[in-house]
């Protein structure tokens, strides 16, 4: 039979509806394909090996790390530190353009509220969070089943600064898990290098492969002042790597969205991602025009432009998949498969629920005449209409990336000020879950941060929301007098950023300590304008929850138990930011498009730099090129199932060694968000090798290099 490309995506993105094979699947702790992993790799790790991995794996804001010391040393990649420093930087001491490189211990600066985590327990409440909803529609349904997360988090944490407990929702609803971390809120900067040496090539050759960057950094985790104790960790492993050796990758991706139905996805192609690219264009766009107007605003910009870049081409990558004839021929495939085995199995789900509900007397668990697929269709014509104004308002769709407010600094404290305030007034299981109990630590950890503020920056930003906010709604929505009055975007936007005074910790710290009272009573421009926002994004995110959410959980916790009974315990579940596991092959590629070796070298460096930007080498690195081997193996590829949230992620081998750094993926492996293909996805690694010659050779880290263990 000949195999044809629909043909072939088809039987891979059956892998995911159905089994997962080779190295396909994010699998949680808790169901790690053990056996399988060793039969497909010939490794022979097992649970004590599992263990150690987890605890010695960190989770670092929107980024994922790994402990290479007994003394809170962690690795990471250099843009999973670009924010704290930029915080730390000021235009005169740049710590992006110079590297962070301090000479003692002493010397590591707090990053600004930066948080780490370790996963120290999971645990299935499954059975509570399905049973808080039951007999329950619309908001009704969400409501209850936040407040059931709230309350066993509550629970669990208490009110310990030091955890933090999170309920994981996996499956799309056909389980949930009890996440129980150990938290760190002191968080210092230990070594960073030159940007350039972390991003050369630019957005040229970012998700690409041959790469060539150095995109490593590392923090330490303090305690009490003291840098933590952590016997459990990575041994360093800088041999140079060998080609066909298998690797672990242990990280926290984002989210994938593997489990959707078709017309799920058909929104996401001809609605969300066609927004959220023509938004992040304009808005990269206004930045980078900002940051041509000086040199100080050239250095304000830097890292938000960046981060711009990644959203963009990845939604480009997700955009060339969803669009792709083969790829989505295969998953409609794999759906019908998925539909006829358990054809019959929802119509024994329906008697058995209404026998037992029958004999209790009561509705036990809701269960729809219709199935859960047609449910989902019936929801996606609301999801299109409702999605522009839910993301633009309200955000947390859980489909796309639109920032609210532009991704404005002043704007979240003064939405967090002003609803943290109303919310608290309410027990603590009637509130929006982000204020629950359990949940206000982390929000005040955000809240007091101490962060510079740019006032250029902020009006930007919020400025290009404003304009897009009436253009996606137009000048006719009935919410455009709240959000402009009388105003222009640009005027209105200039008046509440320069007017403000909550870039002062002091100032928010005793807005919230105050509580609604101080609230209503400030005169602070920004804070009146979220309280008068309040009804039209609080209604528009009830109208969400209550047609679109509620809905989409009833139908996915059904679609979840049909999975499991069609195929077991073989389904992995969507990425949800949680810890999770992958594993492949340290090996190149040789599909049309995607032709390459598994390795880089520094050799390869010098030859790629032309001397002018982004091909321009960092001045230090440039200057130790005698000092440099220049066969050391500076970046690999890696077939193992990563996706965005994945950066930083240790790359492990048997051994439990950690031989480098999850940095980036290629742009075809950006379909990974909806299925994995082994032919085309590649994770990107930094080498320990190329990390141990920056800090020797480059940056003058000899005190690191020993922690190390390094030789």
């Amino acid at each position: 039979m000949r195999l044809t490309p629909a043909l072939a995506a088809a039987l891979l993105t059956l892998a995911a509806a159905s089994t997962a094979k080779a190295e396909e699947g994010m699998w949680t702790f808790d169901n790690f394909p053990i056996a399988r992993a060793n039969a497909t790799l010939g490794t022979n790790i097992d649970q004590a090996w599992l263990d150690r991995v987890r605890l010695s794996s960190v989770k670092f804001g929107g980024c994922s790390a790994g402990l290479v010391s007994a003394e809170g040393l962690v690795m990471t990649n250099n843009h999973c530190v670009a924010t704290c420093v930029a915080n730390l930087s000021t235009q005169a001491v740049n710590y992006a353009e110079t590297g962070f490189a301090p000479r003692s211990r002493e010397e590591e600066l707090k990053c600004p509220g930066g948080t780490a985590e370790i996963l120290t327990e999971i645990s299935d409440v499954t059975a509570r969070m399905q049973a808080a909803g039951a007999g329950l529609e619309g908001q009704a349904f969400t409501r209850a089943r936040d407040a059931e997360a709230g309350r066993i988090e509550q629970e669990a944490c208490g009110d310990a600064t030091d955890k933090r407990c999170q309920v994981v929702s996996l499956y799309r609803g056909g389980q949930f898990k009890l996440y129980t971390y150990k938290k760190f809120s002191d968080v210092r900067l230990a070594w960073a290098p030159e940007d350039r040496a972390a991003t050369f090539g630019g957005d040229l050759d970012n998700f690409s492969f041959p790469r060539f960057a150095i995109d490593a950094a590392f923090i330490r985790l303090y305690e009490n002042g003291a840098p933590v104790a952590t016997p459990t960790h990575f041994k360093w492993n800088a041999d140079k790597p060998v080609e066909g050796t298998p690797v672990f990758v242990s990280g926290s991706p984002g989210a994938t969205q593997r489990l959707l139905t078709q017309d799920q996805l058909f929104t996401i192609r001809d609605v969300v991602l066609p927004m959220d690219q023509l938004l992040a264009s304009e808005l990269r766009g206004r930045l980078i025009r900002f940051s041509q107007e000086s040199e100080e605003n050239a250095f304000i910009a830097m890292d938000p432009i960046v981060g711009l870049e990644n959203t963009y081409k990845r939604g480009l990558g997700r955009m060339r998949a969803l669009t792709d004839p083969g790829f989505m021929a295969g998953r409609a495939t794999a759906e019908e498969d998925f539909k006829t085995r358990s054809a019959q199995q929802w119509s024994d789900m329906q008697e058995s629920v209404r026998a037992r509900q029958r004999a209790a007397g009561t509705p036990q668990v809701f269960i729809s005449p219709v199935n859960p697929w047609d449910q989902l269709s019936r929801i996606q014509p609301i999801a299109r209409e409702l999605y522009p104004a839910m993301a633009l308002l309200e955000g947390g769709t859980g489909l796309g990336t639109t920032p609210v407010a532009g991704g404005s600094q002043l704007f979240n404290w003064a939405r967090t000020l002003v609803r943290g305030a109303q919310e608290r007034e309410k027990p603590s299981a009637e509130r929006l879950p982000e204020f629950a109990d359990s949940r206000l630590t982390a929000v005040q950890s955000g809240l007091f941060a101490e962060r510079p503020v740019y006032s250029g920056l902020e009006q930007v930003r919020m400025e290009w929301w404003l304009s897009k906010t009436r253009e996606w709604l137009t000048v006719d929505d009935p919410r455009m007098p709240v959000l402009l009055g009388q105003e222009s975007p640009e005027a209105r936007s200039a008046r509440l950023v320069s007017g403000t005074t909550l870039a002062d910790p002091a100032v928010r710290r005793a807005l919230w300590e105050g509580g609604l009272a101080a609230i209503q009573a400030s005169d602070d421009p920004m804070i009146q304008y979220l309280l008068t926002l309040q009804e039209p994004t609080r209604a528009i995110r009830a109208d969400w929850e209550a047609r679109v959410d509620a809905p989409t959980a009833r139908a996915s916790e059904q679609l979840a138990a049909l999975r499991f009974q069609a195929y077991g315990d073989s389904v992995y579940p969507d990425a949800t930011g949680t810890l999770r596991l992958t594993y492949g092959l340290i090996e190149g590629t040789d599909v049309p498009g995607q032709r390459f070796g598994a390795f880089t070298t520094f050799n390869g460096l010098w030859d790629r730099a032309t001397g002018s930007a982004p091909f321009d080498v960092a001045p230090k690195l440039l200057a130790a090129r005698e000092r440099i081997d220049g066969d050391t193996v500076l970046n690999m590829a890696v077939s193992s199932d990563t996706i965005g949230g994945s950066s930083g992620s240790p790359v492990v081998n048997e051994a439990g060694e950690i031989v480098g750094a999850n940095f980036d993926s290629t742009v075809l492996t950006q379909r990974n968000a909806y299925g994995y293909d082994r032919n085309v996805n590649r994770s990107v690694i930094v080498t320990t090798g190329a990390v141990t010659t920056a800090l020797r050779d480059v940056y003058g880290m000899q005190r690191l290099v020993e922690e190390l263990g390094v030789e």
